[in-house]
C-alpha cells in the first residue's frame, strides 16, 4: 500500500514583507538596500586598526649606542609591540577591546530590526477608513478632505497621531515613515547610511554606543600614533621616522579627518539622550518651536533620561520575520483573514442531486461511526389488532 506524501513549500514571513529592506541568514539579518556606505565604514575601521595592530616596519641596520661596542637588540618591527615594550603592555589590550566593542555595536545596529511597525491588513485598513469617514463625514466633491489626525494625551500634553497613507495606520507617538526603507519606524531617530539601517527604538542604544566607542578608539589610535612618532624621532630623527613609517602617517591623517565628525556626532547625540529627544524631533523643532511646548517624554532629569534611553527594557520585534507561511507546491495562497473567519463557521453539505449513482461519494465512515438503525414504525393493522 503506497502512501502519498504532500510536500509543502515553507515560506518565511520576511519573504513577503513590504518595504525596501534586504534580509540575510533566513531573515535573521535585516538591513536597508543601500549598503555601499556601510561597507565603506567597515573598510575604514578595519583598515585603520589593521595598520595600528599589524603594520610592520622595514628592516633597519644595527643601531649602535654611543660608548658601547656591541649593537643594540633589534627593535620590534610591530608598532603595537613597540609601544607595549616601551610604555605598557596594556596599550594594545585596551585598543583591542575598543575595536571589538565598536565592531559588535556596529553589527548589532546594522543587522537588527530598528522597530518597524507592520502595515495594516486589508480588513484593518477598511475598518480604519470607515472609522475616519464616520468621524469626518462625507466630503463634498472638489473640497480637500481634513487631515487625518488623532489627539493623544501624554503627561498632560496633547500629542497628535498622524495617519500614514502608505502603511494605512495611525502612527504611534514619535514614530515616522522612512522614505528610504519605506517603513514606519517606532521612535524614529534618522536613517543612517553609515550603518546601513534606520535608527529607531530597538537599535538606538547600540548606535549611540557605537559612535561613542568609535570616538574613543579614534582618539586612542591617533594619540598613540603621535606618541610612537615622537619616540622614534628621539632616536633616528623626525624625517627619518616619517620615511620608515608611511603607514603611521596615513593612519594619522585618517584619524585626524575622521575625529571631528565622529566626536561631534557623539556630542550631539549625548545632548539628545540627556533631553530624551530624537534627531527627527530636533530637526522639526517639535519641542522648541513658537508654541514652546514642553517635551512630554522628558523626566526633567538627565540621569533618568539617560537610564530610560540607554538602559530601559528593549521591546521585542513585532514583525515575526522568521514566522512560517505554509504554501503547497501547487502555488495556493494562504487564506486571508476573511476566509479564515468564514472557515470556522459550520458548512452546509454540498448538494448531490445532480450526481449519478456512480458519481455519488462513498461513505468512508467505519461501522463504529455509523449511527444505529432506527426501529421500523408499526403498521396501522398491527395497532388495531393490539387494541
Amino acid at each position: 500500500m503506497s502512501v502519498m506524501v504532500v510536500r509543502k513549500k515553507v515560506t518565511r514571513k520576511w519573504e513577503k514583507l513590504p518595504g525596501r529592506n534586504t534580509f540575510c541568514c533566513d531573515g535573521r539579518v535585516m538591513m536597508a538596500r543601500q549598503k555601499g556606505i556601510f561597507y565603506l565604514t567597515l573598510f575604514l575601521i578595519l583598515g585603520t586598526c589593521t595598520l595600528f595592530f599589524a603594520f610592520d616596519l622595514p628592516p633597519r641596520e644595527d643601531v649602535y649606542v654611543e660608548g658601547e661596542n656591541m649593537p643594540q637588540e633589534e627593535e620590534s618591527k610591530n608598532r603595537c609591540r613597540y609601544l607595549a615594550v616601551q610604555l605598557s603592555p596594556a596599550i594594545p589590550v585596551f585598543a583591542a577591546m575598543l575595536f571589538l566593542f565598536s565592531m559588535a555595536t556596529l553589527l548589532r545596529t546594522s543587522f537588527s530590526d530598528p522597530g518597524v511597525i507592520p502595515r495594516a491588513l486589508p480588513d484593518e485598513a477598511a475598518f480604519i477608513e470607515m472609522e475616519i469617514e464616520a468621524t469626518n463625514g462625507a466630503v463634498p466633491q472638489g473640497q480637500r478632505p481634513p487631515p487625518r489626525i488623532k489627539n493623544f494625551q501624554i503627561n498632560n500634553q496633547i500629542v497628535k497621531l498622524k495617519y500614514c497613507y502608505t502603511c494605512k495606520i495611525f502612527r504611534p507617538p514619535r514614530a515616522s515613515h522612512c522614505s528610504i526603507c519605506d517603513n514606519c519606524v517606532e521612535r524614529f531617530d534618522h536613517h543612517c547610511p553609515w550603518v546601513g539601517n534606520c535608527v529607531g527604538k530597538r537599535n538606538y542604544r547600540y548606535f549611540y554606543l557605537f559612535i561613542l566607542s568609535l570616538s574613543l578608539l579614534t582618539i586612542y589610535v591617533f594619540a598613540f600614533n603621535i606618541v610612537y612618532v615622537a619616540l622614534k624621532s628621539l632616536k633616528i630623527g623626525f624625517l627619518e621616522t616619517l620615511k620608515e613609517t608611511p603607514g603611521t602617517v596615513l593612519e594619522v591623517l585618517i584619524c585626524f579627518f575622521t575625529l571631528w565628525s565622529v566626536v561631534g556626532l557623539t556630542g550631539f547625540h549625548t545632548f539628545l539622550v540627556a533631553l530624551n529627544q530624537t534627531t527627527n524631533e530636533d530637526i522639526k523643532g517639535s519641542w522648541t518651536g513658537k508654541n514652546r511646548v514642553q517635551n512630554p517624554y522628558s523626566h526633567g532629569n538627565i540621569v533618568k533620561n539617560c537610564c530610560e534611553v540607554l538602559c530601559g527594557p528593549l521591546p521585542p520585534s513585532v514583525l515575526d520575520r522568521r514566522g512560517i507561511l505554509p504554501l503547497e507546491e501547487s502555488g495556493s495562497r494562504p487564506p486571508s483573514t476573511q476566509e479564515a473567519s468564514t472557515s470556522l463557521l459550520p458548512q452546509s453539505p454540498a448538494p448531490t442531486d445532480h450526481l449519478s449513482s456512480d458519481e455519488m461519494p462513498e461513505d468512508t465512515s467505519t461501522p463504529e461511526e455509523m449511527p444505529p438503525p432506527e426501529p421500523p414504525e408499526p403498521s396501522q393493522e398491527a395497532t388495531e389488532a393490539e387494541k
